[in-house]
């Protein structure tokens, strides 16, 4: 039901609203435009102008060249179908949404060997918070996203990664026992999502749920580190049922 006449609409929608128009505004020009023609064009106050601008250029709606601002390759990559997207642009959504909802360290993970990297992740806005390194690998036991893929191998896969795998004590508190991964591998099948307690770096807490799609094959695996100070059952829980939903999303397409 749309709001009374005499009520302004949220801030949220006047922000996608606003968003909206400049697209529109831009592609229907037909040539690049400076912000301030976008601003008078549209009565968009140039600070919130600003914004909208550098988040469309960073999603590639929208491309700068100099001062001016043109459609961008993000537009004609809408219009692809849905089996062309590469798994990073299916999973850039998901993992910014889990940042917002938790306002924790989201990532998506993606198996090396018996090593995982991050794909994507999205770092907390709070003061006290853990940062994923892009590009760096780490070793699956360390990671409850890394545990969690190594819950999806079969059981001869696991077999082989606790016979080779070397697996570093990075805490005291690191498992690298195997028969006491065998025994989170049991519970982590169980419960669909693994846990890490200040298992790679002291302070931080993870959980993370695998993502296996309708033909069976691992894609990877979201995982969310959240310091211990602010760690408890509630937050464990919230975590954990956001990572399954969003988890069963990615699977269902």
């Amino acid at each position: 039901m749309p709001p009374p006449l005499n009520e302004a609409p949220p801030p949220t929608v006047k922000s996608a609203l606003r968003t909206l128009d400049i697209i529109e505004y831009v592609v229907a020009r037909g040539a690049p435009v400076v912000a301030q023609e976008v601003a008078t064009a549209l009565a968009i106050p140039v600070s919130s102008l600003s914004y909208l601008l550098n988040t469309l250029v960073e999603r590639g709606y929208l491309a700068r060249a100099g001062r001016r601002y043109a459609a961008g390759p993000g537009l004609a990559r809408l219009q692809r179908p849905a089996e062309q997207f590469s798994l990073l642009e299916r999973v850039a959504p998901l993992v910014r949404a889990l940042r917002v909802q938790l306002n924790e360290t989201v990532s998506f993970f993606v198996r090396h060997d018996w090593e995982v990297e991050a794909l994507v992740t999205e770092t907390s806005e709070q003061a006290l918070r853990y940062a994923v390194q892009m590009g760096t690998r780490t070793p699956l036991h360390g990671f409850a996203a890394g545990k969690a893929i190594l819950a999806a191998l079969s059981d001869t896969e696991i077999e082989i990664y606790l016979g080779q795998a070397e697996r570093a004590t990075f805490t005291p508190a690191t498992i690298t026992d195997s028969d006491q991964l065998r025994r989170e591998i049991a519970v982590i099948r169980t419960t669909g999502i693994a846990r890490t307690r200040e298992e790679h770096t002291l302070g931080i807490q993870g959980v993370g749920r695998a993502v296996v799609d309708a033909g069976g094959v691992l894609l990877g695996a979201f995982g969310v580190a959240i310091p211990s100070a602010r760690f408890d059952p509630a937050v464990e829980r919230r975590g954990s049922d956001l990572l399954q939903r969003t988890a069963a999303l990615l699977e269902a397409g």
